[in-house]
């Protein structure tokens, strides 16, 4: 199967205008020979502005899914295009708003993810279930931004038989514990065509690559699984974010990964022939789950507010 992993420059609350990129890019990649294509998390809204919208104003800006207009939007896009997307919103159910993920192609909803671990507006409830299902004869998994830093997710997702797992995200470039990582300056982004070296020094640095390469390849290695990875490129509300988005193998190897600062798209050629060949395959069939099953299912009081929501809050 030939995946396509895309990052762009949302605008904040512009639903038209996000939906008319992931079309855009969408094209792209049918021309290009892909079977499917991934976007960035809440790509159809944006994501950082969301943290200063009240409750009234949040509750507008979801819809329902798949009975949304957003979503109904995106199947038309995928049955105009003939192209299974993914692309996330801000849905509303049963008087409750969630980050989610969807997966359509021209039949309809094939797949919704709500997010476990929100943080960015307290009006947003967690999703309570993991989400495995079946897409052009392979079995795949959705995990949102933080919820692949939760090494207990990406297990679960694996074990219940992803093979592939989408992994939207909105991250890099913000503060934190660890040296090295901060935002980066706006001079960077606005002297990007005439110095882009400077630009991409902070983008693949601590700040934004390196950070992820410490972790995103574990993920995939560990458990033998393909992982699309999105991000966007530029800003997403007041944050500039570095993209990167990639596809890693299940030898934790980057297949291919965008280094524009463009609206952009990559494409790689996943075969299911890795996955038993894989570390991560043997090490899930060498478990010994009486050992850790108490430890790991123990009682804990979960704690997902990132260092710069802090600084920020007081």
């Amino acid at each position: 199967m030939y995946i396509a992993v895309a990052q762009f420059q949302p605008k904040d609350g512009d639903k038209a205008y996000n939906l008319s990129v992931i079309r855009k890019l969408a094209q792209k990649a049918k021309s290009r020979g892909a079977d499917l294509i991934s976007f960035h998390e809440m790509s159809i809204t944006a994501y950082t502005f969301t943290k200063n919208l009240s409750l009234e104003q949040i509750r507008d800006l979801a819809e329902e899914v798949p009975n949304g207009k957003s979503t109904r939007e995106l199947i038309a896009i995928s049955k105009e295009l003939n192209i299974p997307i993914l692309a996330g919103l801000v849905e509303k159910s049963n008087d409750k708003i969630y980050n989610t993920y969807i997966c359509v192609s021209e039949d309809g909803l094939i797949a919704k993810q709500k997010k476990l671990h929100p943080f960015i507006s307290k009006h947003m409830s967690a999703g309570d279930e993991y989400c495995v299902f079946d897409l052009l004869g392979w079995k795949c998994g959705i995990l949102i931004c933080y919820d692949n830093n939760v090494i207990e997710n990406v297990r679960a997702t694996s074990l219940l038989g992803a093979e592939l797992i989408f992994a939207p995200h909105v991250t890099g470039c913000t503060p934190s514990a660890m040296p090295g990582r901060d935002y980066v300056a706006d001079k960077y982004w606005q002297n990007r065509e005439n110095d882009p070296v400077s630009l991409r020094m902070e983008f693949d640095g601590p700040k934004g690559r390196r950070w992820l390469m410490r972790w995103l390849p574990a993920r995939a290695y560990d458990n033998g699984v393909y992982y699309a990875f999105t991000n966007p490129i530029g800003y997403d509300g007041e944050h500039l974010k570095n993209g990167n988005s990639m596809i890693i193998d299940p030898y934790g190897e980057v297949l291919s990964e965008i280094k524009s600062f463009e609206d952009e798209i990559t494409i790689s050629k996943i075969t299911k022939d890795k996955i038993q060949l894989s570390g991560g395959w043997r090490y899930k069939n060498a478990r010994r789950p009486e050992l850790y099953k108490n430890i790991i299912g123990a009682n804990h009081q979960s704690d997902t507010t990132p260092v710069w929501m802090n600084k920020k809050n007081g």
